[in-house]
C-alpha cells in the first residue's frame, strides 16, 4: 500500500516508520523540512520525501493522488503559550483541503483522550481537530492516547528528571489526577493495527495500557522499578504558577511548555472502552514493562527519536532556514582556527559534542551558563543531545539547536536558543587539515554589546581550549 506519513520527523512518526517499511508499505513523508527528517541514508533511500508546511500550503508540493491511507500526526502545542489552537486548527483545515483532493481510503489521526468535562487548552485543541477531520469527505480512524512512555517520550523524561533529581518531592495536588499510561510501542502496535481495517473506519477509539495510576503512583513505581524509593507529600496551596516553575525547573521543559502541560495534568485521561484491544487482539504492555523497554533502548543508546528535538523544547519559530545565513554586518565575532589537524578524528569529535561528552574544555563554565540560562527561564543544559554520535539537522544540542550537520561539507552550524541580548551562532568547518571555529553574535542594543564584551576574557581561554581539544585524539 502507500501510505502518506505527516510528522514524520516527530517522536510517533519516527518510530511509526520502520514498521511502515518493514510491513512492505510505500512510504510518503510530507514534512516542513527536508534537511529536518532525521533518518539514515538507508532508510533515506527506501522513502520518498515531500515538502509541506501545512500550516502554509500556498508552496506545497503535490500528494499523490493514489495514496491508500494518511497518518495525521500532526500536534502543534507550542513553546510560546496560547497560540497553538489555531496554528492546529489551521493545519487540519490546510490538511484537508490538499487530502480530499486524491483517493484516500482512510486518514488515521493520533489524538487524546478527552473523555474529562473540564479540557484543558492542549486536549481541547486535540478534540477540535478531530471535528474537523470527521467533517471532511474522507474515512477517518482517531485513537486517543493519554501518557505515552517510552525512551524519548515527553512524559517519560519529565518522570525521569524528577524521581532521579528528587528523593524528596513536594508536589501539588495535581499528583492525585488519574491517567492511563501507554507503552510507545503499544501505540504503533495499534496504530500499524488500525491501518485500512475495515471495522475501524470512520470511528473513534480510546487506546490505554492496563494500569490506571494516579501520577504520584507513576512517580512510585518509577523508582522501584529503577531500585530505589522516592517520598512525595502534596500541598493543595501550590498555584499552577508554582507547578510550572516547578516542572521547568526540575525537568528539561520550557516554562511556557510546563504550563501546558500543568494545565492537561489537571485532567483525567482514563479510557472509556476496550473495544481496539479486542478487535485487533493487541495486549498493551504494563506501565512497568514500558519502563523497562525505555531503559533498554537508552543502555544501548538506540533511542530512535526524542521529544527534546522537536522544536517546542526551545524557542525557536518552526522554520529553520531563517536562521542558517550567518548574519555578515552589525556582529561581533570570535574566530579561531587550528592547522595540521586529523581531518577524520576531528570530525568524529564534533559530531559527539554536547550532552554527556561536554563542550571539550571547561564543562564547569558551560554548565554554571545553563543553570543561569534556567534562571531566567531558558532551557539550560538540560535537553543534552538524543544520540552519542549521532546529529542531524534540526537536533537540540543542550542549549543549542543544529542548524545544519553536513559530515560530507564537514560542517556543523548551530544557533543559540539560550536566553540573550541578541543572536548567537557557533560554526565549525574543516578544510583540508584546518578546523575553523567561529562564534558570531549579533547584538540586540547596547545591552547587547555590554553583555558580548563583558565576556571576552572567557571567550578568550574557552573557545582556545575547546577548539584544540576538539582536534586531540580521543
Amino acid at each position: 500500500m502507500k501510505i502518506l506519513l505527516t510528522g514524520a520527523n516527530g517522536y510517533i512518526g519516527m518510530r511509526l516508520l520502520p514498521q511502515l517499511l518493514d510491513a512492505g508499505h510505500e512510504v510518503i513523508c510530507a514534512v516542513r523540512d527536508p534537511k529536518r527528517l532525521s533518518v539514515t541514508d538507508d532508510l533515506l533511500e527506501r522513502i520518498k520525501v515531500i515538502t509541506i508546511d501545512f500550516s502554509d500550503i500556498t508552496e506545497a508540493e503535490a500528494i499523490p493522488n493514489d495514496v491508500d491511507a494518511t497518518y495525521y500526526l500532526l500536534h502543534s502545542m507550542s513553546s510560546t503559550q496560547g497560540d497553538f489552537e489555531e496554528l492546529e486548527n489551521r493545519c487540519a483545515h490546510n490538511f484537508c483541503s490538499l487530502i480530499q483532493k486524491t483517493n484516500v481510503q482512510q486518514v488515521i489521526y493520533l489524538s487524546g483522550i478527552v473523555n474529562d468535562k473540564n479540557l484543558s487548552k492542549h486536549l481541547r485543541s486535540r478534540k477540535n481537530v478531530e471535528q474537523i477531520l470527521e467533517d471532511a469527505t474522507f474515512n477517518l480512524t482517531v485513537l486517543r492516547a493519554g501518557i505515552i512512555v517510552g525512551s524519548g517520550s515527553a512524559s517519560f523524561e519529565i518522570i525521569r528528571d524528577l524521581c532521579e533529581k528528587l528523593p524528596f518531592m513536594i508536589t501539588p495536588k495535581w499528583v492525585r489526577t488519574k491517567s492511563q499510561p501507554i507503552a510507545i510501542r503499544s501505540v504503533v502496535e495499534f496504530l500499524m493495527g488500525v491501518l485500512l481495517h475495515p471495522k475501524c473506519m470512520n470511528d473513534a477509539f480510546d487506546i490505554g495500557g492496563p494500569n490506571v495510576l494516579t501520577y504520584k503512583e507513576m512517580l512510585h513505581l518509577y523508582a522501584k522499578t529503577r531500585g530505589f524509593k522516592n517520598w512525595i507529600w502534596i500541598i493543595p496551596i501550590m498555584t499552577p504558577r508554582l507547578s510550572s516553575y516547578w516542572l521547568h525547573f526540575v525537568t528539561s521543559t520550557s516554562y511556557p511548555l510546563a504550563v501546558q502541560l500543568v494545565s492537561s495534568m489537571k485532567m483525567e485521561v482514563v479510557a472509556n472502552d476496550t473495544r481496539l484491544q479486542t478487535l485487533l487482539n493487541i495486549k498493551p504492555y504494563t506501565y512497568v514493562e514500558a519502563i523497562e523497554m525505555a531503559f533498554i533502548k537508552i543502555e544501548q543508546n538506540s533511542v530512535m527519536s526524542s521529544w527534546k528535538d522537536s522544536m517546542v523544547s526551545g524557542s525557536l519559530p518552526k522554520d529553520l532556514k531563517k536562521y542558517i545565513q550567518v548574519p555578515k554586518y552589525g556582529i561581533l565575532k570570535d574566530e579561531k582556527k587550528l592547522e595540521g589537524i586529523d581531518s577524520e578524528q576531528t570530525l568524529n569529535s564534533l559530531w559527539k559534542i554536547g550532552g554527556d561528552q561536554g563542550w571539550y574544555y571547561a564543562n564547569w563554565l558551560w554548565k554554571l551558563r545553563g543553570y543561569l540560562d534556567q534562571l531566567i527561564g531558558g532551557v539550560g543544559l538540560r535537553r543534552g543531545r538524543t544520540h552519542p554520535d549521532k546529529i542531524f539537522t534540526g537536533d537540540s544540542l543542550d542549549f543549542w539547536r543544529v542548524l545544519l550537520a553536513d559530515k560530507k561539507e564537514q560542517r556543523l552550524l548551530l544557533y543559540a536558543e539560550m536566553k540573550l541580548p541578541g543572536e548567537a551562532w557557533l560554526e565549525f568547518k574543516i578544510e583540508g587539515d584546518t578546523l575553523y571555529q567561529t562564534a558570531t553574535f549579533r547584538p540586540r542594543g547596547l545591552w547587547g554589546r555590554v553583555y558580548w564584551y563583558s565576556i571576552v576574557p572567557l571567550h578568550f581561554f574557552l573557545f582556545k581550549g575547546m577548539i584544540r581539544n576538539i582536534a586531540r585524539k580521543r
